[in-house]
């Protein structure tokens, strides 16, 4: 490595903890410990042998960190991101020198992958954005903090620099500071007109593409409802609150409870016909992680659901 202050090459950064309890899994104590890491950025680092427990490479998630052990972990310098800008159209609520907040549209994937190199996101927030958000969070998510499904449409933030993506990222894993509502369109509708289900949380034990709540292990998942909007034609519109944050949760939560998403095509039956999942991230709400100001962010109901509520009213 060279010592040249002006050599663009950045050293590996190492972090080491040392529990003093017996801490569980070694992939949730690292990314409970590390903010800015994913689970699955974890398990990356694992591969690649870049963590150590006592000094011995870890060789899998699940093994137990006990207490008294070092953890370390090396962080490199992300890599040079390939991913090309595109002018793509994208709908901005907030911007500012740290953070930018779009009302994604249905039909949009946030970040490339296989089947899905370009026309992401990414690729429209590094045209939108320029050199900000490069090597931050990662070659291929730059600034991602989280994500909403293909199509899902609404309010989603992205950072533009490393205090502010590492600051979000606890604030997204906690949830203790950030408030996300959702407008669903569910069928059949509830019979009460408000609650919380609570369950149990994890990959469905058969169909590995699905989640299910209905299993004896698994992290908690909590998801605050009510009905805004009743419809004589067997439907209703209700907003969701969550609570936690796990991958499919509103859609899982209401189908698992008999109340699937109107055009869900994973977890949704019968129902009007509708395109795409009829769930909107309507409102985030959490403190500007720079400046402390509450932000307060909306994203209106989109054109196609509220012709679906505007036809399911018709029908009534």
């Amino acid at each position: 490595m060279s010592d040249d202050p002006d050599d663009e090459d950045e050293a590996p950064e190492e972090r080491v903890f040392v529990p003093d309890f017996d801490a569980g899994r070694l992939d949730t104590f690292v990314a409970e410990r590390v903010p800015e890491l994913t689970r699955a950025q974890v398990r990356r680092l694992i591969d690649a042998g870049d963590i150590t427990v006592n000094g011995s490479v870890a060789d899998k998630a699940g093994q137990k960190v006990r207490a008294g052990e070092r953890v370390a972990i090396l962080l490199r310098p992300a890599s040079p991101i390939d991913v090309e800008p595109e002018s793509i159209p994208i709908v901005v609520v907030y911007e500012d020198a740290h953070l930018i907040a779009i009302d994604k549209a249905a039909g949009m994937v946030v970040h490339p992958a296989p089947g899905h190199p370009s026309g992401t996101l990414v690729n429209a927030l590094l045209a939108h954005c320029g050199d900000s958000l490069r090597g931050i969070g990662g070659a291929l998510r730059p600034g991602i903090v989280h994500r909403l499904d293909k199509d899902t449409s609404g309010v989603m933030v992205v950072a533009k620099d490393d205090a502010t993506h590492v600051a979000l990222s606890a604030m997204f894993k906690t949830k203790t500071e950030v408030v996300r509502e959702y407008v669903a369109v569910v069928h059949p509708p509830p019979a009460a007109d408000a609650g919380v289900i609570r369950t149990l949380y994890n990959r469905h034990p058969v169909h590995r593409k699905k989640f299910s709540s209905k299993v004896a292990n698994g992290k908690p998942a909590i998801t605050h409802w009510r009905v805004i909007e009743r419809f004589a034609a067997g439907a209703a519109a209700v907003r969701c609150r969550l609570e936690t944050g796990r991958t499919h949760q509103i859609r899982v939560h209401m189908a698992d409870t008999g109340t699937p998403i109107v055009g869900d095509p994973l977890y949704g039956r019968g129902g009007p016909p509708f395109p795409r999942q009829a769930l909107h991230a309507e409102r985030l709400d959490f403190p500007h992680p720079i400046t402390g100001e509450m932000l307060s962010l909306r994203a209106p109901i989109p054109d196609d659901m509220m012709q679906l509520m505007s036809s399911l009213r018709s029908a009534s």
